[in-house]
């Protein structure tokens, strides 16, 4: 998930380190979906080729370069990217009700790793003085989560850069991910914890799903809900 400001005021710089972190962030996510199904019992994912970090076997034209890449445009929606779908056959699954819950949840819980160990570099840079939070007072750009202190910085500003990338999008994209609404990783684990009769009720609203998620991203309910987590990492890592 995604959003974003204007293409004039991101240097195409950043543009291009936002968009390798979130290939990577989406590919991660797409292999955990993968590898914990085959934990399961089933190895779709595996002959398909999607248990891998190479791209090119994740990526949506669509929803992973058009959609993202489209956030930065003047004017346009804060929108969201995906991956292609890992493919399943739940008919394999040893315990369905725990492998989906399982499996869907694999993908936010990829995402979270990937913000942990990001937030644990920069906080080891931040406390050596590699790197300082953003002053009030130095031009700074919306993902300049740090920036490099004065004697790294040559050679540290893509590096930190990256890093903030890394944090933000991802803490973005397992929050975004678990929020129980079609197709989100989350309405999966919805759909198994729910009774019988309310589960099918659910299901039958599936197909509105992503309707729903244009809608509630035009009225940035999703800025509302991931927001605060922002603030609670960030409070975690200036502390």
């Amino acid at each position: 998930m995604s959003s974003l400001n204007s293409l004039f005021t991101i240097p195409i710089t950043d543009i291009i380190l936002w968009f390798v972190a979130l290939l990577f962030s989406l590919s991660f996510h797409e292999a955990a979906h993968a590898w914990t199904s085959e934990r399961f019992g089933d190895d779709t994912g595996r002959l398909q080729g999607r248990i891998s970090l190479n791209p090119a076997v994740h990526i949506d034209p669509i929803g992973t370069i058009l959609f993202p890449l489209m956030s930065f445009l003047p004017g346009m929606l804060p929108l969201f990217g995906w991956a292609k779908p890992v493919e399943t056959n739940p008919l394999r699954w040893r315990d369905k009700t725990k492998a989906n819950i399982a499996v869907s949840g694999a993908g936010p819980v990829s995402n979270f790793i990937l913000a942990t160990l990001t937030f644990l570099a920069l906080k080891t840079l931040l406390l050596t003085g590699v790197v300082v939070p953003p002053s009030a007072f130095a031009e700074s750009g919306p993902f300049d989560v740090v920036v490099p202190g004065a004697a790294q910085a040559a050679v540290m500003a893509p590096v930190a850069k990256l890093l903030c990338i890394m944090l933000l999008l991802n803490v973005s994209l397992a929050v975004f991910n678990l929020i129980p609404l079609p197709p989100l990783d989350g309405s999966h684990i919805l759909e198994s914890i729910l009774p019988g009769n309310l589960a099918e009720t659910y299901v039958r609203f599936r197909v509105l799903g992503f309707m729903l998620l244009l809608a509630l991203s035009w009225m940035g309910v999703f800025g509302f809900i991931i927001r605060p987590v922002y603030h609670v990492v960030l409070g975690m890592l200036y502390f």
